[in-house]
């Protein structure tokens, strides 16, 4: 398939993803087939959620495919490639960052990957990572972390 390259304005470059417009972000659980998630603690630095744990996730870049902003993401945040990626399900995400009212368009995929491999990729971004159980996961969580996952879970994905 021959990818199509496009032109993108710089016009609205000062435009906050979520805040000024609406952001499609692709959420990710990363899983081993046995029922083990791998998840990350959020950083300090991060937009918001700062230091809850989260299962990974990042907006789209202008011409990428779903699957594609996933499998770039996996790759930045894990350093591990993406397998048997599946799409789970999309959710209309609207929530306060602090004051700030954000909008965001969730697609979600289930991507079985080797934990064995993987390790921080954004050190900035990320605190910490690990493999927990799918039915013990790590506290303090992301806010929409058990909405996204009851997504995933309806799809008969083995987390």
């Amino acid at each position: 398939m021959a990818k199509i390259q496009l032109k993108r304005s710089n016009r609205n470059k000062d435009l906050k993803k979520g805040v000024d417009h609406i952001g499609v972000t692709c959420v990710f659980f990363c899983h081993d087939g046995k029922g083990n998630l791998l998840m990350q603690k959020r950083s300090q630095e991060c937009r918001d959620e700062r230091r809850r744990w989260d299962c990974g996730s990042g907006s789209m870049e202008f011409g990428e495919t779903f699957e594609e902003t996933v499998k770039r993401e996996i790759k930045e945040e894990y350093c591990v490639e993406a397998k048997n990626l599946k799409f789970c399900g999309v959710r209309n995400v609207l929530r306060k960052n602090g004051k700030i009212n954000t909008h965001w368009v969730a697609l979600i995929f289930a991507a079985k990957v080797n934990p064995k491999k993987a390790k921080i990729g954004e050190k900035r971004k990320i605190e910490e990572i690990g493999l927990f159980p799918a039915k013990k996961l790590p506290k303090p969580q992301h806010s929409m972390l058990k909405k996204h996952l009851a997504t995933v879970r309806r799809t008969g994905v083995k987390i």
